[in-house]
């Protein structure tokens, strides 16, 4: 008698099903495929960054005019009360820097606080990149954005107030430096603050107090607000721009203040990093 039984089944397997290990699923054969490897920092970071650029592109270039705007406008008031020497140095200074302050810190913290009160970190979150790629992408695109209205400004007090412009690719160091610890500083009051109307009032506070601080000379200023003055991200590299507007500059002071900045933007990226880290998983 013939079986009309597959000699598959009878040997225990289905048709056309290779024999093999059982997976996690019970199925003979299959197995769990292998997770991706993770993103490394470096191509993260130049994604993040890239997509950040072009998505704040139309939305902040108003306001760097605005900064830019401002920062000029604060100069010609200072004109009619400040004649020349190092008190226009500092005023021109402090200007320039303060772009870098309008954008770097009062937007990146409005923006990630926004980003928190959203729910946008949770997008980030399900990226397989570094938590330090979301926040020195996020930050290196709202700075990049001061590089126009830095040089705009300070040329124009240059030539507002009769100081030289040989030194002025000083600003090739004090952007970048300036910005990092601005941007880090802005990034972190983002991302702790409770509310996103409180981080929209701490981004204001710290761009006020780099206009006060910054553009007014230290000179006069009153001791106890000197001493607020050195624990301001942005005071070196107003320092350092404003020592190159000197026929000599002493260069060993220059990097020195320059090498303050450095370290403090190190520090304060730092810690907006931990701040997104907790912020994302809260």
């Amino acid at each position: 008698m013939t079986s009309i039984v597959p000699a598959e089944a009878v040997a225990g397997r289905a048709p056309g099903r290779p024999s093999g290990p059982a997976g996690d699923d019970g199925a003979p054969g299959s197995s769990p495929a292998p997770l991706a490897p993770r993103a490394r920092l470096f191509p993260s970071l130049a994604a993040v960054y890239r997509a950040q650029l072009s998505r704040a592109r139309v939305a902040r270039i108003p306001l760097l005019f605005v900064a830019t705007f401002q920062s000029v406008g604060i100069m010609v008031l200072m004109r009619g009360v400040v004649d020349g020497g190092s008190e226009a140095r500092a005023v021109v200074a402090g200007s320039s820097v303060l772009v870098v302050a309008f954008v770097a810190l009062n937007l990146l913290a409005q923006y990630f606080g926004q980003l928190r009160a959203g729910g946008g970190l949770d997008h980030y979150a399900t990226l397989p990149v570094p938590p330090a790629a979301v926040v020195l992408g996020a930050a290196g695109a709202y700075a990049s954005f001061t590089v126009p209205g830095t040089i705009v400004t300070a040329v124009t007090g240059s030539v507002l107030f009769g100081l030289p412009m040989t030194h002025l690719w000083v600003l090739v160091a004090v952007i970048p430096l300036s910005g990092a610890a601005l941007a880090g500083l802005g990034a972190a009051l983002g991302l702790l603050a409770p509310r996103q109307e409180l981080a929209t009032l701490l981004g204001q506070l710290g761009m006020s107090a780099a206009l006060l601080l910054g553009v007014l000379p230290a000179a006069r200023l009153p001791e106890p607000i000197g001493w607020a003055r050195d624990l301001l991200p942005s005071t070196y590299g107003v320092e350092a721009l404003s020592r190159s507007f000197d026929a000599h500059p002493d260069w060993a002071v220059v990097a020195l203040d320059l090498a303050v900045c450095a370290v403090v933007g190190v520090l304060s990226l730092a810690v907006a990093t931990w701040a997104y880290r907790r912020a994302a998983v809260r």
